[in-house]
């Protein structure tokens, strides 16, 4: 796109003084998160640092090329941002690097086709500071990510990293710093949301030694890539933060669980890990004082279930990941027996910010009870899918409709399913529900690690149900007899619905299965996994009851309970639907009306999503 407000522009006109172009400090941050990654910014990268070794540019305006961690606005990679220019480019390709030379480093000027456009204004937006996406975020978790090197420590010292640390083991008592944390409100962000403070004391009060610290990197929930992003971007506040936590509670040896399917944040940690005890800040006398420290990565076990924290401190002990009933809680006989603490990667990315700005501010941030931020991964049928992080307490309507942009396509909002497979779907009449624990609770759903797919009109409640049930019937560990034929007649009984044999008993049946669950299963994981099928029912009823009753799937898309046809008042013979249509199924003429064969049908939908008149409908 070429805006005539901005043809010609040149950066130093916009946002710079001459003075502030040197080579010390003009930087390229090239997004290396895991969706650029996979368009190739690593090679886009490269490329920049070729170009400008050919183009000879002159050391005023020479800049330095960093591939850093995920940006957030994954929607729009592969991404680069320029600084101090305060410029950001997105959906670069290879073939833009010359002109991002040439032009905006050489030059000066800015490439209008590069840049985000704004969905309220129209216009296109040279800084994040303008970006719709960016502005309501608050950034304490991802402050570095996006800004640094994550493969390089000097980086991240660079930033104020290590500093917590320094302040801790120098100048604070163990009881201190739990006091700090305590004070910050700062919740777990793993999903059940205990207060880390309280967690951190009972532990210390155990006199039981050894002791242990375990970092949760097991993420499993579809559609959720916080803690990874984390991970692969900022691996030392994670380091740093088990570090601190350690020598509050008196523990000199942790460990990662990392999921074994996330190969980059294993290497990532891994040298991360390397450079911190090269460095002093692992190992024994760390800077200098008393207090040792050591940490070992593990890999994941492979199973979703290794996410809950009795399963997951039995796979690192060398067992197989089954949860174990927690009538004594891990603070008190946790890995091996002994007293451990358990929190998950953006729970100790956020130690060092508390202890460098105190417990005090930090809760400025939040509501009363649900302080500071939360780290989502926003996807689904929304414009502006990323990684994005806000005060607790934001609007869903905010998350979705500003920072998203709406929903794809311009069509109708249905619900958002917060929390994972085991969290609930939340409809429009609650958008304006504040996002944190206590009340995504009381909707029926959770807040979980952050995940937040958002569905249009296009999609069947039922079939989410049928399709999270499974998700966990596959993923049971099988140990409780609730949850291994809970979760699996479950299963069974959605299935039934979405393929036309449904009674209306079974919606009672469900639910009934549901709250037996809650109360008999095991663990966590048991206990929440029919959250998706009592929220679909308490808030989508009359969906279901369609497909028991009027054998039809109003959203078209359980098959055996569909059939689409064209309206022919509304059709204008575009062809669009007809080109489509994988069957070839669909007949008539150029600016005539178009007709579904029935028999050559498959209902797969590419129609109704194709046509722009909304002339498809499901009969």
């Amino acid at each position: 796109m070429t805006n005539p407000e901005l043809a010609g522009t040149r950066v130093s006109e916009a946002h710079l003084s001459e003075e502030t172009l040197r080579r010390d400090c003009r930087t390229v941050l090239v997004c290396c998160g895991p969706g650029c990654l996979a368009n190739d910014s690593p090679a886009i990268a490269q490329a920049l640092r070729s170009k400008i070794d050919e183009a000879g540019l002159d050391v005023e305006v020479r800049p330095l090329i960093k591939e850093t961690g995920c940006q957030g606005l994954c929607e729009k990679g592969p991404m680069l941002r320029i600084v101090p220019d305060d410029i950001a480019y997105y959906k670069v390709a290879l073939k833009d690097v010359e002109a991002i030379v040439e032009k905006t480093l050489r030059s000066g000027e800015v490439i209008p086709k590069l840049l985000h456009v704004s969905a309220k204004t129209g216009k296109p937006v040279l800084s994040l500071k303008e970006n719709e996406f960016y502005t309501p975020q608050v950034k304490i978790v991802l402050r570095h990510v996006g800004e640094i090197d994550p493969h390089q420590i000097d980086d991240y010292i660079a930033h104020g990293g290590y500093g917590a640390l320094e302040k801790t083991v120098k100048s604070m008592t163990p009881d201190v710093v739990i006091e700090e944390v305590h004070r910050s409100g700062l919740r777990g962000r793993g999903g059940a949301g205990f207060p880390t403070g309280r967690k951190w004391k009972q532990c210390a009060g155990y006199k039981n030694f050894p002791k242990y610290v375990v970092c949760n990197g097991d993420e499993g929930d579809p559609g959720a890539f916080m803690d990874r992003s984390i991970m692969e971007g900022d691996p030392h506040s994670v380091i740093e933060g088990m570090i601190i936590g350690a020598y509050a509670v008196g523990a000199a040896e942790g460990f990662i669980y990392i999921r074994d399917e996330y190969a980059l944040a294993v290497e990532t940690i891994r040298k991360a890990v390397e450079q911190a005890r090269e460095r002093g800040y692992l190992g024994r006398n760390i800077l200098g004082s008393s207090y040792s420290f050591g940490l070992s990565i593990v890999r994941g076990g492979g199973a979703f279930v290794c996410g809950e924290s009795t399963a997951l401190m039995a796979s690192i002990e060398g067992k197989v990941g089954e949860p174990r009933a927690k009538y004594i809680r891990s603070v008190e006989k946790g890995l091996w027996g002994q007293p451990t603490v358990l929190n998950n990667v953006e729970t100790w990315a956020n130690i060092p910010v508390i202890l460098t700005q105190g417990g005090d501010q930090f809760r400025q941030i939040g509501t009363e009870k649900s302080t500071g931020t939360k780290v989502f991964s926003l996807v689904g049928k929304v414009k502006n899918t990323g990684l994005v992080e806000v005060p607790m307490g934001i609007r869903l309507r905010e998350l979705i409709f500003d920072i998203g942009g709406g929903i794809l396509g311009g069509r109708k909002f249905k619900a958002v399913q917060t929390g994972g497979p085991s969290g609930g779907c939340i409809p429009e009449e609650l958008l304006d529900l504040p996002v944190d624990f206590d009340s995504l609770t009381e909707a029926g759903s959770m807040m979980g690690s952050g995940g937040m797919i958002v569905m249009d009109d296009r999609t069947c409640m039922v079939d989410v149900a049928r399709y999270y049930v499974q998700f966990l019937a596959d993923e049971s560990c099988g140990k409780c007899v609730p949850c291994r034929e809970g979760i699996r007649r479950m299963a069974e009984i959605l299935e039934d619905i979405c393929e036309g044999r449904g009674q209306e008993s079974d919606l009672d049946l469900l639910l009934t299965i549901g709250e037996t669950m809650a109360e008999a299963a095991l663990c966590g994981l048991g206990k929440s996994a029919p959250n998706p099928v009592s929220t679909t029912i308490r808030y989508f009823r009359e969906e279901y009851l369609a497909h028991i009753q009027e054998r039809r799937c109003p959203a078209g898309v359980c098959r055996e309970l569909t059939t689409f046809e064209i309206d022919g008042a509304l059709c204008n013979g575009c062809g669009l639907c007809r080109r489509d249509c994988p069957p070839d199924a669909i007949t008539g003429s150029t600016k005539q009306r178009h007709v579904i064969d029935q028999e050559k049908c498959i209902r797969c939908g590419n129609c109704v999503d194709s046509c722009k008149r909304n002339a498809v409908k499901v009969r």
